[in-house]
């Protein structure tokens, strides 16, 4: 019987990787058999996540890249083909955020979240997908939010950027899935990382996330990871052009 969900002989390449969501799919994808490329600015956690992953028998490249530059981009594409032979996967997980109401956003927190989480985010597809288009097979997974489903005060910077994104991957979906290439996004909803640490431990703010969570708790970075197997996998293979809501019911109210 066929192993819908292994990523055997698999090479993915994983941007955020060095901690949080980030780091628990790139993990992930190793214990389900992939080799990873794990790409992020932090090269001191990226070594703690390459020593995990190769502890597994798994190869680990660990890049250090700039997002914000396209021409790292493209030498990071570039890299892991020359290294590692090929690019099965591309999880795009790399993301920023600013908290301020609307009117006090200034320009440099639009372009900065903007420029991580929708511009970096095109130029990794762009540059994977020329690779992959040339293969003619490929995955590609976006990371979304619910809060680009639906609003969310304090946000407006993030929850237009992730909305974008999951437009985005309908658009490559359309462009790019006859080709060979599966493109989807994944949506968590409060996924309590290290970095929400101090904001998710403030009691009114986390009171105020349980009112709309049926779920009634936060998700770990390891809820997250399924989805992304799913969608790596064979076991997704007529899947294209879709957000998987994996928010606690979230978006459900």
């Amino acid at each position: 019987m066929q192993d819908l969900f292994t990523l055997r002989e698999k090479i993915a390449i994983v941007t955020g990787a060095a901690q949080g969501i980030g780091r628990e799919i790139a993990i992930g994808f190793s214990r389900y058999g992939a080799d990873i490329v794990a790409v992020d600015i932090n090269e001191e956690k990226l070594q703690g996540v390459k020593q995990e992953i190769e502890s597994q028998n798994r190869r680990c490249l660990a890049l250090k890249v700039d997002l914000g530059s396209v021409d790292q981009i493209n030498k990071m594409a570039e890299t892991a083909v020359q290294e590692m032979g090929k690019i099965d996967i591309l999880a795009n997980i790399a993301g920023v955020n600013v908290h301020k109401p609307a009117e006090e956003t200034t320009e440099q927190d639009w372009d900065f979240v903007q420029d991580i989480n929708l511009k970096a985010l095109f130029f990794c597809c762009q540059a994977v997908g020329k690779i992959m288009l040339k293969q003619g097979r490929g995955r590609i997974i976006n990371m979304s939010s619910s809060f680009g489903m639906v609003g969310f005060a304090g946000r407006t910077a993030y929850a237009s950027s992730k909305a974008a994104v999951s437009n985005l991957t309908k658009t490559l979906a359309i462009e790019w899935s006859a080709k060979g290439i599966n493109v989807n996004a994944v949506a968590p909803g409060p996924v309590w990382t290290p970095a929400r640490d101090q904001l998710f431990s403030n009691p009114e703010f986390y009171n105020n996330l349980m009112t709309k969570l049926p779920i009634k708790r936060t998700a770990k970075p390891a809820d997250i990871v399924g989805p992304f197997i799913f969608l790596a996998s064979e076991a997704s293979s007529f899947v294209t052009g879709e957000t998987i809501l994996v928010d606690g019911g979230w978006c459900a109210h």
